[in-house]
């Protein structure tokens, strides 16, 4: 026998499924952030901040991040660079190759080439590959360096900022 669609089988009328949300618990951590943000006004003084140390804590991060952006920029740079050069060789090689190949002489012999030209151009890919790689991972750690020393400077000007505020 199948089932049919019942309330006992139909999840659109279980009780829970039309959970009202409890406004009374809105209401109670409404009241309680507003009776933490008041304490802050504590004998009729609104807190004040270092304006002039959080505005020169965000000049250094917005130059951090040029920084750092610029690392990147380079090192991909770099990479494109290497890349260019490489297909200027890649053309000349294969130009040189195409002469060699041309040139009378047996079918063993014109294997044999082709396969020196193979593993010596598969032993160059491999080289560049790795060459590029160290190249962008190194620009790339520079950049987070610049970037993670940037943070963590932030955190203890915005910590000073208020401290500052705290003593006058």
């Amino acid at each position: 026998m199948a089932k049919t669609n019942t309330a006992e089988t139909n999840d659109f009328f279980k009780p829970d499924y039309f959970k009202v949300p409890d406004f009374g618990q809105f209401q109670a951590d409404f009241n309680r952030w507003v009776s933490d943000f008041s304490k802050s006004f504590a004998n009729g003084k609104a807190p004040t901040v270092d304006m002039e140390t959080l505005f020169a804590s965000q000049r250094k991060n917005f130059e951090a991040f040029q920084s750092a952006n610029q690392l990147a920029f380079d090192g991909v740079k770099a990479v494109a660079a290497r890349q260019a050069e490489l297909a200027r060789e890649a053309v000349e090689q294969f130009s040189s190759l195409a002469k060699e190949l041309s040139a009378p002489a047996s079918v063993e012999e014109k294997l044999v080439k082709q396969a020196e030209v193979a593993k010596s151009a598969f032993e160059q890919a491999v080289t560049t590959m790795r060459e590029m790689n160290e190249t962008l991972t190194k620009s790339n750690t520079q950049a987070i360096n610049v970037v993670s020393k940037r943070v963590a400077d932030s955190f203890d000007e915005v910590k000073t900022a208020f401290a500052k505020t705290a003593k006058k």
